[in-house]
């Protein structure tokens, strides 16, 4: 007796006929199809046994159904790309919704490397400086006026130059008569030392450190023989040429202060009337 062969579902002889396995039991094709074949996503019917089943996250297409949403072009073997459950040829993703270079205004293909600065894209290739036309790339680089400037090219176009060393100042800076300075070029003209921050003053548009400019241009004091600096309200009596400090202008015998007060003078002396009386 001839052993028999069915389809697993609907019991059918399958001898002389089509079949499929699944899972290890023949089944015939119409009940293969109805039970185990997928629904094509573009047209809406089944994939059959004699068509090739091509699959994306669980969705399945006839190999002719699978093409891009806006051109129809075939996927087939080809790159492509998903938005919105809907299927892209690269192409048509980029013109769609690809970025578009800032430079040359062509579509920054997907998988390009691309520069992005302040919701602008650029290609690589395209982002370069606007004066010497060299690749920024990850380099640092200056905003001026609409364009990418590389910080040497900006420095050297924009920058203020410092009066001292003729180098442009990037950073900080002071300003002395409208005129800009490195900090560590604004220096005391006698001993060298920064003045920035510091009080200063200037003889002769040279600027000096208030200690120098006292030793080398402040009057002596004839009491104290100390600099009267005449700086930050000092106060002081000038008599014949002579100078003192408020505090040292003073009777020399008994050292009543004379500010505001009638004085006697005995040589160099300073005397209030009482102690000069008997000269």
């Amino acid at each position: 007796m001839t052993e028999r062969f069915d389809c697993h579902h609907c019991n059918e002889s399958l001898y002389g006929k089509k079949y499929v396995l699944q899972e290890e039991n023949p089944h015939c094709v119409a009940c293969f199809e109805e039970l185990y074949a997928n629904t094509c996503e573009e047209c809406g019917k089944l994939i059959g046994c004699d068509c090739k089943d091509l699959s994306y996250k669980e969705r399945h297409w006839h190999q002719g159904c699978f093409c891009c949403s806006q051109c129809r072009g075939s996927l087939v073997d080809k790159p492509f790309a998903a938005k919105e459950d809907q299927l892209l040829c690269t192409d048509c993703y980029s013109n769609e919704y690809s970025s578009r270079c800032q430079e040359c205004r062509k579509t920054i293909m997907p998988g390009t490397r691309k520069m992005e600065y302040k919701g602008s894209s650029w290609h690589e290739t395209c982002f370069v400086c606007h004066r010497c036309q060299r690749p920024i790339g990850t380099q640092s680089f200056i905003p001026k006026d609409s364009e990418n400037l590389c910080v040497p090219c900006y420095e050297q176009q924009y920058a203020p130059q410092c009066v001292q060393c003729q180098k442009p100042i990037t950073a900080g800076g002071v300003t002395y008569r409208e005129q800009p300075w490195h900090r560590e070029c604004f220096v005391c003209t006698a001993c060298r030392k920064p003045l920035s921050g510091q009080r200063f003053t200037a003889r002769d548009d040279f600027a000096y450190c208030l200690t120098c400019f006292c030793d080398l241009y402040a009057k002596k004091c004839a009491g104290c023989t100390h600099p009267i600096s005449g700086l930050g309200g000092t106060k002081y009596i000038s008599f014949e040429e002579r100078q003192w400090h408020n505090d040292c202008f003073n009777c020399k015998k008994c050292s009543l202060s004379l500010v505001g007060r009638g004085f006697l003078t005995e040589r160099d002396d300073i005397l209030c009337p009482d102690c000069g009386k008997d000269i």
